[in-house]
């Protein structure tokens, strides 16, 4: 049984916009947000937002809205790259209580269409890079909204008949009468979908306020952080991780289209940048770059304490969360060491069960399924948008989330990921995480980054398979690459969990917003080959 969220709670009387409000009022002049594009060269002045000036604007576009019959309830699609019109957009459907549809900016067509007919949107929001994609999903909509962003582009303006970002704000018009609701949805974030259409999962303002308030005291945030930003806004880890509880504590934010491995360093020591939420992904590339003196106290990752901690100079705080979770059940600790490479401990906000496919807990050293419990609407997630048999299904029998990841316990109560439910491989009959192979493989220093994918056999069902990069400075002979590989497995693993073959390649696949390894076009290439 699924706890209820109670009458009153931790945000009871208090909504998303309330965030913003407070801080427009005490720190107005502090800059909440500073634009730093790439191909576009403005003064630091007109890139850079104080609270009072976006608070301002989001009223000003919440009253455009308005007056487009844009009211609560109604659900609006935010299709955009990073840039500030996306956040403008987004606080100001809070403020008016509509629900902003977050979709990824990189979706095909098909994909886009889904999200305009699933989530029954009434307008659209989005950037002319997009107007082809939205002129064919998006033609039954009564209208379509064109950020004035990238217009320098003559390649991808809007049509005439459609309207543009600056029209909406509006000082003439009045707002309705706020009605301040912690309960009532805000946003929608699609899930990536990797083996069905996406999901999309509705957030409450108390569920966005959990994030910016439980994410803010887990990573130790406070006024005088600088919080750098370039992962994509579309997917909850920029939006809870990094804006949400900057936003919280009142801290400044830097604002990037996207990671660059040329202009991370410069724009980092720029503004003094304190915290980052980063990928492993990017990580990696930036063990190319010379590392100079810099303000960063803390890097939030997928792990505690890599390696490469060392050569930063920063520590790394390990994580696990969910779009479903908004905040981490599973987090390291800032000011006690860690186990390295590990996840973290369980959070105590959350009530965390390690479990097998009968549903019982494994005991510690066993890999099983991580379910998170919590409560939905707060801590969870409210509901998968028109789908309550998904709802249903992603919880178990005492109430929790399961997440469909694998992880492993330790005795000193670390927690190691293992890698997804559906990406475990029969072995000889044993079962195997891809990622304890990855693991191994990953910690040799010649070895930019691995994957391990199942080759399927019909004496030993799956031969693990390793994709493996080499790094950028070494000059190693892929054959003796491929040897050192088998060597430091046979050293680390047991010998049924040691790659049948290694592959060497440029570089890995890559899918959605954090740049996750395509591991369904891996299978399918060891498969045909």
């Amino acid at each position: 049984m699924r706890r209820q969220l109670p009458p009153i709670h931790c945000f009871s009387g208090f909504d998303l916009f309330c965030l913003l409000e407070h801080h427009a009022q005490v720190t107005p002049d502090k800059a909440f947000l500073i634009w730093d594009p790439f191909d576009v060269e403005i003064s630091l002045t007109a890139r850079t937002w104080s609270f009072e000036r976006f608070a301002r604007s989001t009223l000003e576009i919440a009253t455009g809205l308005s007056a487009r019959g844009v009211g609560r309830g109604d659900k609006i699609i935010i299709h955009m790259e990073n840039c500030i019109e996306m956040l403008l957009a987004l606080f100001a459907c809070v403020r008016i209580g509509a629900i902003a549809v977050v979709t990824n900016s990189r979706s095909s067509e098909d994909e886009f269409d889904y999200f305009v007919q699933h989530s029954q949107a009434i307008g659209i929001i989005s950037q002319p890079k997009f107007s082809k994609l939205i002129s064919r999903s998006g033609k039954d909509l009564p209208w379509v909204i064109f950020a004035d962003v990238n217009i320098h582009d003559e390649t991808s303006k809007p049509k005439k008949s459609d309207v543009s970002f600056s029209s909406l704000f509006d000082n003439s018009g009045s707002l309705p009468p706020r009605i301040i609701d912690s309960n009532a949805p805000c946003a929608v974030f699609y899930t990536s979908g990797t083996t069905a259409r996406p999901k999309g999962v509705v957030l409450s303002h108390a569920n966005l306020l959990w994030g910016a308030r439980i994410n803010a005291i887990q990573q130790a945030m406070v006024p005088e952080d600088v919080t750098m930003t370039f992962l994509p806004l579309f997917h909850i880890n920029a939006q809870a991780y990094s804006i949400l509880p900057s936003l919280w504590v009142g801290c400044t934010i830097v604002l990037q289209p996207r990671f660059s491995l040329s202009r991370f360093w410069d724009v980092a020591v720029r503004y003094q940048a304190t915290w980052v939420s980063i990928v492993t992904f990017c990580v990696k590339l930036l063990k190319e770059k010379e590392v100079p003196k810099h303000n960063f106290r803390l890097w939030g990752e997928a792990m505690c304490e890599p390696p490469s901690d060392s050569y930063f100079g920063v520590k790394t705080l390990g994580w696990f969360g969910m779009t479903e979770t908004v905040a981490h059940p599973i987090v390291g600790y800032i000011n006690q060491p860690n186990r390295l490479m590990s996840m973290g401990r369980p959070a105590p906000e959350y009530d965390i069960a390690i479990t097998r496919e009968d549903g019982s807990q494994v005991e510690t050293n066993e890999v099983g399924q991580l379910c998170v419990g919590g409560i939905p609407g707060l801590s969870l997630f409210v509901e998968y948008l028109y789908d309550e048999k998904a709802t249903e299904d992603s919880f178990d029998e005492n109430g929790r989330f399961l997440t469909g990841d694998l992880v492993e316990s330790y005795d000193d109560g670390f927690i190691l990921y293992r890698g997804r439910l559906k990406d475990m491989m029969k072995v000889r009959g044993e079962n195997v995480a891809a990622s304890e192979i990855e693991n191994a493989i990953n910690k040799i220093p010649e070895i930019l980054e691995a994957a391990v994918v199942g080759k399927l056999d019909n004496l030993h069902g799956d031969l693990p398979v390793a994709y493996v990069v080499p790094g950028p400075s070494d000059d190693i002979p892929e054959d003796a690459l491929v040897d050192l590989v088998i060597k430091n497995c046979r050293s680390a693993l047991a010998d049924f969990k040691v790659p049948t073959e290694v592959r060497i390649i440029e570089e890995l696949p890559r899918i959605g917003p954090l740049a996750k390894v395509d591991k369904l076009s891996l299978r399918k290439e060891v498969n045909e080959n």
